[in-house]
């Protein structure tokens, strides 16, 4: 049940935030992401990648880069809102359909392995926090309307639950279970190197960040 109810919260939480003390420090935001981003990579590389290649086939390999290559596509939608950049014109008033379709797509690909992968909901939910507050952060500058706002993300929250719920009782893709996931492997990879990168100012970590990437990979390393 909490795979279903901890991604939503998240989203909430994010929302929250932002609408109660409309946050404006970049700097702040950026070590939120450098700390989400740490933390998935972690989780990813200490729990996902173990458990899948423990029983290793060579297609295995080319599902992890097929999911890099899907999230740079959804990217060409998204335009990077995954890790923490939303290009949304301030005079925009419709609502934004490509951002939402591919954020929605990577949320229910994320969502597959949940519930074979207890760990996994604890990197999905740090990494949906900071995203939830981007987003309603850039949806606040537009002049998209409120009732459009709260339908984006509550749309969005329910996706990654969706992809679990596919996942558990569409019962033919047990079968794909670990070429799912290292699809999945890949997309997290894409993002969580990416948002790590971008997080540092001319690719210099000063010391706040750096603490805080370690922090974030010990954390992960004892759940």
């Amino acid at each position: 049940m909490m795979h279903y109810i901890l991604p939503i919260l998240a989203v909430v939480l994010g929302f929250t935030f932002v609408t109660i003390f409309r946050p404006s420090e970049k700097k702040h935001m950026k070590l939120l992401l450098a700390f989400s981003g740490a933390f998935l990579l972690a989780i990813t590389i200490f729990n996902l990648l173990p458990n899948v290649f423990s029983n290793y086939k060579g297609s295995y390999g080319i599902f992890v880069m097929a999911g890099i290559l899907l999230q740079i596509f959804l990217e060409f939608f998204s335009k990077g809102a995954e890790h923490g950049h939303v290009h949304i014109h301030k005079d925009n008033s419709s609502f934004p359909w490509l951002l939402f379709i591919s954020l929605s797509i990577h949320a229910i690909l994320e969502g597959f392995p949940m519930h074979h992968h207890d760990h996994l909901i604890y990197g999905i939910v740090v990494h949906k926090i900071p995203i939830a507050i981007i987003l309603t952060t850039f949806f606040y500058k537009s002049k998209i309307p409120r009732a459009s706002i709260l339908a984006f993300l509550c749309l969005f929250a329910l996706m990654t639950p969706l992809g679990s719920f596919l996942s558990e009782h569409l019962t033919f893709l047990e079968a794909y279970q670990n070429e799912i996931t290292a699809l999945v492997i890949g997309i997290f990879l894409h993002i969580s190197t990416t948002i790590l990168f971008e997080s540092s100012e001319g690719h210099k970590f000063n010391l706040t960040k750096l603490l805080v990437i370690i922090s974030a990979t010990v954390i992960a390393y004892f759940i």
